[in-house]
């Protein structure tokens, strides 16, 4: 469990030290983003029309269950999607251009120097049979050729000791097993920051299977790199404790959608989708009456992407649903207030109700 639960006081006063996010600077739009897997038995719509924005040195929270669609969400914006998958439709701007007119070519020169992302699992991710200063130095070779061996070997020492990793200068003659999962951890986030030029880091579940104090100073490093190099993150993640430590603004997905969109402080404070109202009162729950109460639980499942109804994708989950309004079509992403975006028919009525038991 993550620590911010343990003590809802220090998440009230870290969000309440937050401050709103200048949004007239876009460093990531993405609009109505379509990915599509052409099965066998039939296609799966996992990004069924994504919008999003990632301000200049902001940290966007992705959250939601498993099969929402946020890693596939990272990957379309990486352009990572292999067969069966493909990119049907929408538009990814980074940096005031549109990646998905660029050719493969040209958008190898970006990723990996101005965007990279830290996978859930760096023991999958970093090759097992290579060196670690030899995978960091590989980046260098394809982005600065220029540089002479010494001098990538030179820069991957100096990477590893920016992240945190103890004698880097032995460290890089380490496989990948001989490193603990933090310390793996941290040589993706070496190579990923490796051209120096980065300016958009997206990390999918970095403290996954991390203790708790390897999971702080993994955050912590974040928060470094990001007053150093000045980039933007998109930190994909299930535990909201973890979200109101480090995000900004924070993007709530559900189905291949986002359903609420805005910044930290409003979504603990008021949030307005049903969805995201079941996923606050799901957090654990402190004092006397809550070690009696059951732990909530949001009904049902995520439903099947290859069996999806017409209208409200988590009608069959919600508690304020109505089959007349809701099941006649989907709703849109409406902004509700400056900033605050949320794709439901009952906004109005939920606007006007408490619903929420988790308090900041």
């Amino acid at each position: 469990m993550h620590k911010s639960y343990k003590d809802k006081e220090k998440v009230s006063l870290k969000l309440s030290r937050k401050s709103k996010i200048d949004l007239n600077t876009h460093l990531l739009e993405v609009h109505n983003l379509k990915t599509y897997f052409f099965t066998d038995i039939g296609i799966v719509k996992a990004i069924a029309g994504v919008d999003l924005w990632v301000s200049r040195k902001e940290t966007l929270g992705l959250v939601g269950e498993s099969g929402c669609g946020k890693s596939v969400t990272a990957l379309s914006i990486m352009r990572l999607i292999s067969h069966p998958g493909r990119i049907v439709s929408g538009e990814i701007f980074f940096d005031g251009e549109n990646l998905l007119k660029l050719s493969e070519k040209e958008m190898q020169e970006v990723r990996g120097d101005e965007m990279a992302m830290v996978f859930q699992e760096p023991m999958t991710s970093l090759n097992p049979v290579y060196r670690i200063g030899n995978q960091i130095a590989e980046v260098l070779t394809v982005h600065r050729p220029i540089m002479t061996r010494k001098e990538r070997e030179n820069r991957a020492i100096e990477l590893l000791g920016m992240v945190g990793i103890p004698s880097p200068n032995r460290r890089i003659y380490d496989y990948p097993h001989q490193l603990s999962g933090g310390m793996r951890q941290r040589a993706m986030i070496a190579m990923a920051i490796t051209c120096g030029n980065l300016k958009l880091l997206i990390a999918d579940e970095p403290t996954t299977a991390l203790d708790v104090t390897i999971q702080a100073q993994i955050l912590d490093l974040f928060k470094k790199l990001q007053e150093e190099i000045g980039m933007s993150i998109i930190l994909i993640t299930h535990d909201l404790g973890l979200i109101a430590e480090t995000a900004d603004r924070v993007a709530v997905m559900y189905t291949g959608s986002v359903v609420e969109y805005t910044d930290v402080v409003t979504l603990f404070k008021k949030p307005l989708h049903p969805y995201t109202r079941g996923l606050l009162n799901s957090l654990p729950q402190l004092g006397r009456k809550a070690k009696k109460a059951k732990l909530y639980t949001i009904p049902g499942v995520v439903p099947n992407p290859l069996d999806l109804r017409s209208g409200c994708k988590f009608f069959d989950r919600c508690s304020y649903g109505n089959k007349e309004i809701c099941l006649e079509r989907e709703p849109k992403l409406n902004e509700i207030e400056p900033g605050h975006w949320v794709r439901c028919w009952k906004v109005r009525q939920i606007e006007n109700q408490e619903g929420c038991h988790w308090e900041t």
